[in-house]
């Protein structure tokens, strides 16, 4: 019993020395650690910060009526192309009754005072045309001339005096004078009656204009129909706020007034977004954009930066600034008001530079340098110039070319 567990015992310790040699030889055996390379590329390097935001119109038209009433009728849908002075709506009116009497009233009155005006007139035209008014200095001018005659020969005669006789003289002047302007003011008088007239019909006109515009909402001689929505510019309706059967507000000095339409020009669009403070200070206006739009995948749209905003506003603890850039149409994508967009705003560009990835740059005090292959697993340093980074790949301005392996950091 004791000499077989001797045998077990001596069985298993050479089975282990057996497996520990085996284990040994096969450390012994593995290759050399091998560190992975890469060869420098020439390609663009781009510095770039992004900001987030939206696509907008340029030009976003709130459309509102010049009466309040119900919408009877709606002439357009979102989506619908319109041009300025196109139909958008149909307002019903709902004018009082105190409103409308009112109004009667004024166009009576307005009557009355139109047919006094048209009495006065044809009086003062039979008294000028039968020279009533001037009849009076005419006759005083007659007498006064029979007068200096008369006098002139008592003159000539020695009967009077010089100065006498110049007295009739001015007196016949001062005649002649008066009925000069007897005739200029008979004139102005028949003018001024009949300026009378021509404001008594435009009163009658503007009475009877403001009563039909109460009862239907459009004035006789008008051009345009006030309870008629109109658009007063061109492009897309992008929103209809309101359907029929709505009450809807005038614009007026006191209300907004109720939204009909929104009309915005939809080839013209700017994005509108946010830019950290830390970044902000190295844009300036004409610097080029890169669009990512999030709901149409795998393109991007150029825009160009137009305005910073001078004023940051504190969101969640963080200071941003607005920016607005106006995008370059696309005829391949219809861009639609409100996607929600990235920019990428380009601060620099290299082209056609050489490159390799910045994790593989070593620092030693002011010195750059990479490991390059000079040999089947081995490497020296290699001093280099660097230029512009994207935070992933680094320009390299002297030092190497793209015939050299360079060590990376990865697989060693």
């Amino acid at each position: 019993m004791n000499r077989g567990c001797l045998f077990s015992l001596g069985g298993f310790l050479l089975i282990a020395t057996i497996g520990l040699v085996v284990y040994f030889y096969q450390q012994n055996a593995k290759d050399p650690i091998i560190h992975k390379t890469e060869k420098p590329v020439v390609t663009d390097i781009i510095k770039k910060t992004v900001a987030t935001g939206a696509i907008k119109p340029r030009q976003e038209v709130q459309i509102k009526p010049q009466v309040s009433g119900v919408v009877d009728e709606l002439y357009v849908q979102a989506g619908d192309l319109v041009k300025k002075g196109d139909r958008l709506a149909k307002i019903k009116l709902i004018p009082s009754e105190l409103n409308v009497n009112s109004a009667q009233s004024n166009v009576e009155l307005a009557r009355l005072r139109l047919d006094e005006a048209k009495r006065e007139l044809a009086r003062q035209r039979e008294i000028n045309q039968k020279n009533l008014d001037v009849e009076s200095a005419r006759v005083t001018y007659a007498n006064a001339q029979r007068e200096n005659e008369r006098q002139h020969g008592l003159y000539e005669e020695g009967v009077i005096s010089e100065q006498e006789y110049n007295r009739f003289k001015l007196d016949l002047e001062i005649q002649k004078a008066a009925l000069e302007n007897a005739d200029i003011v008979a004139t102005n008088s028949l003018k001024q009656f009949e300026t009378t007239l021509d404001i008594r019909q435009q009163e009658l006109q503007a009475a009877t204009n403001n009563l039909q515009l109460l009862r239907e909402g459009v004035t006789r001689n008008s051009k345009q129909v006030a309870n008629i929505v109109v658009s007063t510019v061109d492009g897309m309706v992008l929103d209809v706020p309101v359907e029929e059967g709505f009450s809807v507000i005038e614009r007026n000095n006191f209300n907004e007034g109720t939204s009909i339409a929104v009309v915005a020009d939809m080839n013209s669009l700017i994005f509108e977004g946010m830019v950290d403070e830390s970044d902000v200070g190295k844009l300036k206006e004409g610097m080029p954009l890169e669009l990512t739009v999030g709901a149409i995948q795998g393109m991007k749209f150029d825009a160009t930066l137009e305005y910073i905003s001078p004023k940051g506003v504190d969101e969640n603890g963080t200071v941003k600034f607005e920016v607005r850039a106006a995008i370059k149409p696309s005829k391949e994508v219809f861009l639609r008001a409100g996607y929600s967009a990235n920019a990428d705003i380009i601060l620099d560009r290299r082209k056609d530079v050489i490159a390799i990835k910045e994790r593989d740059v070593r620092f030693e005090e002011d010195t750059t340098f990479v490991e390059i292959e000079v040999g089947e697993r081995e490497f020296e340093k290699k001093e280099v110039e660097l230029g512009l980074s994207d935070g992933i790949l680094v320009e390299v301005v002297n030092g190497l070319d793209t015939t050299v392996q360079v060590k990376t950091l990865v697989g060693g």
